[in-house]
């Protein structure tokens, strides 16, 4: 979240929680095997040549997600529609293959993307639950309500695109408001 990259899809698919934890999954995966692959193969790869490689490499692992989730889960996989083939572009995952696992072990890089996609998925899942909560009144997964808000009447713009931009302000907003509290000390 502090580097706000990977943007285009936390926005777009952070309305709801489900939404959120399956694309959470979907990225940690492509993280870390994407990063074992890519340290694994470092030293035989051309330096001229290896962003293609990655990328080569990355969509071999977002294909696998691709086709997982149309096959075990076509509700999910309907809903977040193209955003799970752009993981291939997404620039978390190729900066991480080329800032980290090009220079790292094998275990670290599994580490560092183990690491990267819990972050990614924590976000994801802060923003589903505030937009789905405050957008609909409730929370569902798997069609069961696991929270409501009763006779809240929500205010729908929190599932939009506008909601996405208020609720990652607001996020970015108590996140610097802390670091600076945290500088006074």
């Amino acid at each position: 979240m502090v580097l706000m990259v990977g943007l285009c899809a936390s926005l777009a698919i952070s309305n709801r929680v489900e939404n959120g934890i399956f694309m959470g999954i979907a990225a940690t995966f492509v993280l870390v095997f994407s990063n074992i692959i890519i340290s694994a193969i470092r030293k035989y790869t051309p330096n001229q040549i290896r962003i293609p490689i990655f990328i080569v490499v990355i969509a071999s692992f977002v294909t696998i997600v691709d086709l997982s989730m149309k096959a075990y889960f076509p509700v999910v996989y309907a809903r977040l529609g193209v955003w799970i083939p752009l993981i291939v572009v997404n620039c978390i995952i190729l900066a991480r293959a080329e800032g980290y696992a090009y220079t790292n072990t094998v275990w670290h890089s599994f580490l560092d993307g183990l690491g990267m996609g819990v972050g990614y998925t924590s976000v994801l899942l802060i923003m589903g639950i505030i937009r789905e909560t405050l957008g609909t009144g409730r929370i569902v997964m798997f069609d069961k309500t696991l929270f409501t808000l009763g006779a809240f009447n929500p205010p729908s713009i929190f599932i939009f695109f506008p909601g996405a931009f208020l609720t990652f302000g607001c996020l970015m907003a108590l996140l610097n408001r802390y670091n600076m509290r945290k500088k006074e000390q």
